[in-house]
C-alpha cells in the first residue's frame, strides 16, 4: 500500500487520531463484507476503494487541485453533480456515516441531533477525513432544520454554499428550483473561474446519466428470484458512487454488471432459498454504515433494495438529454431532481407510492423502515409510512437507531423477531 501520510500531514490532519481510525475500519469491513461467502469477484474492485479509502481518491482530488481544479464537497443528492463537472470542477460526496466522528460534532452542535449531522460536522472539525480537508467549498441544502442550522457552524471553519430546496413539488416550486440551480451554477463559475457552456453541461449530464444507468442495471439484477449479489455489496457500491471518479466507476460497475449476467446464466445466487426479502426505506447509510444491512443479511434474510438517498433515489430517473439550450438542460435538471422523494416534502404521498412499487419490483416479503435517532423528518413521515403499508398488507418493521453498537444486540432481536413473522 502506498504511505499517504506526507499527503495527510500536509492537509493539516489530525494523524494520531486519524490513526485510530484507520486501525478500526479494517476490521469492520472484514466481519460484515469480508467473510461473505461466494461473492462477485468484481467486488475486488470496491474492496480496494475502501482499503485505501484516505488514500487513493483524496490523492487523486490533491493532483487535480494542483492543476487548478476545484473540488466540492456535497452532502446531499439534491446538489447536482452535473453543473460542477460542467464547469471543470470534481463533485465529492462528503456525508458521514461513522460513529467515530460524533463526538467532535458534539463539541459545536446539540447531542439531539442526527448523528450524520453531528459526524458531518465532526469530520471536518477532528481534522481526520481527509475528503473535508480538501474541498474548497461546501455545499449545503434545506433538507431539514438541523442541516440549516448546521452550514452556519461549518460556515465559521470553511467556505460553505447553501441550496434553498422548495418543501412543495407544486409547478411553481420545480421553477423554483431551476432559479437556485441557476445560481448555484453562476457560483460554480465564480468558484472555478470556468463558464459553463451548452455543450459542456450536456456533457456532464451524459456522464451522470451513465453512472445511473450502471447503478439500475445493478439494482435489477436484485429483483431477481435468486439474486447473483448480496445487498451489502450493493450498498457499498452505492455509497462508493457518492465519491469515486465518475467515469471509473461506471465501468468498474458495468463489468460487475456483466460478471453477474453470468451468474445469473450459471444459476449462481448468494442466498439460501426461501430467504426472505426485505426492502430498506427511510434515512440515508452514508459509508461505513453498514450494520442493519449486516444484521438482516445474518439472520438468512435478503435486502434486495433501498428506498434511500444511498439507494434507488440516488438513481431512479435520468435527466433528460434531448435538450440543446442551456437553459433547457437548467429546466431538465431541475425537473429530474425535483423527482426525488425525500421525506423533507409535503404532502409527500409520491414517497409512499415509490415505496408500494419498489415492493413489487423487487418482491420484497417486507418492509424495514429506518430512521436514525433525531431525525424528525423521517421519525414523524414514518407514521404515515407503516400506515400505508399496513393498509395494503405489506409487513414493515420501524427501527431508529444511530451509529454506534450499543443497539445491536437489540436489534437483532427484533429483526429475527420480524423474520419469524415472515416466515411463519
Amino acid at each position: 500500500m502506498t504511505d499517504y501520510r506526507k499527503m495527510w500531514e500536509d492537509l493539516g490532519m489530525d494523524l494520531e487520531t486519524h490513526d485510530l481510525l484507520c486501525e478500526a475500519l479494517p476490521q469492520a469491513f472484514g466481519d460484515v463484507y469480508l467473510s461473505q461467502k461466494n461473492r462477485p469477484e468484481g467486488m475486488g474492485y470496491y474492496n480496494f476503494v475502501v482499503s485505501e479509502i484516505h488514500g487513493v481518491r483524496p490523492a487523486e482530488l490533491v493532483e487535480a487541485q494542483k492543476k487548478g481544479v476545484k473540488v466540492f464537497g456535497t452532502f446531499c443528492v439534491y446538489v447536482p453533480d452535473e453543473v460542477v463537472f460542467a464547469a471543470g470542477g470534481i463533485a465529492t460526496g462528503l456525508c458521514g456515516g461513522s460513529q467515530f466522528w460524533v463526538p467532535s460534532g458534539e463539541k459545536v452542535l446539540p447531542a439531539a441531533t442526527c448523528p450524520l449531522i453531528k459526524a458531518s460536522v465532526g469530520a471536518r472539525l477532528d481534522r481526520t477525513c481527509p475528503f473535508f480537508s480538501i474541498a474548497d467549498i461546501f455545499v449545503g441544502e434545506t433538507t431539514c432544520d438541523g442541516k440549516k442550522k448546521a452550514w452556519e457552524i461549518l460556515k465559521q471553519y470553511a467556505p460553505v454554499y447553501v441550496m434553498d430546496l422548495p418543501q412543495q413539488k407544486r409547478a411553481k416550486d420545480v421553477a423554483d428550483w431551476a432559479e437556485e440551480i441557476r445560481a448555484f451554477l453562476a457560483e460554480v463559475e465564480k468558484v472555478t473561474g470556468n463558464k459553463v457552456t451548452a455543450e459542456s453541461l450536456s456533457g456532464a449530464i451524459k456522464l451522470i446519466n451513465d453512472k445511473r444507468r450502471a447503478l439500475r442495471r445493478l439494482y435489477d439484477f436484485r429483483k431477481l428470484p435468486n439474486p447473483p449479489i448480496s445487498g451489502k455489496d450493493c450498498l457499498l457500491i452505492s455509497q462508493i458512487a457518492f465519491y469515486d471518479d465518475p467515469t471509473r466507476f461506471t465501468e468498474m460497475t458495468n463489468k460487475l454488471c456483466d460478471e453477474l449476467e453470468q451468474r445469473v446464466k450459471d444459476g449462481v445466487g448468494v442466498y439460501a432459498p426461501g430467504a426472505k426479502r426485505i426492502l430498506f426505506t427511510g434515512t440515508p447509510m452514508a459509508i461505513p454504515n453498514w450494520k442493519l444491512h449486516h444484521i438482516v443479511e445474518s439472520g438468512g434474510a435478503a435486502v434486495v433494495g433501498e428506498e434511500t438517498c444511498t439507494g434507488i433515489r440516488y438513481f431512479d430517473n435520468l435527466v433528460d438529454e434531448s435538450q440543446t439550450t442551456l437553459d433547457g438542460m437548467i429546466n431538465a435538471l431541475a425537473e429530474r431532481y425535483m423527482k426525488i422523494n425525500c421525506a423533507c416534502f409535503t404532502p409527500n404521498d409520491a414517497r409512499v407510492d415509490d415505496i408500494k412499487r419498489y415492493v413489487k419490483e423487487y418482491k420484497a416479503n417486507g418492509v424495514v423502515d429506518i430512521n436514525l435517532k433525531f431525525c424528525a423528518l423521517y421519525d414523524i413521515e414514518g407514521f404515515l409510512v407503516e400506515k400505508a403499508l399496513k393498509e395494503d398488507s405489506i409487513p414493515v418493521l420501524g427501527l431508529e437507531t444511530d451509529y454506534s453498537d450499543e443497539d445491536a444486540a437489540q436489534l437483532r432481536t427484533r429483526v429475527g423477531a420480524f423474520l419469524e413473522i415472515l416466515n411463519a
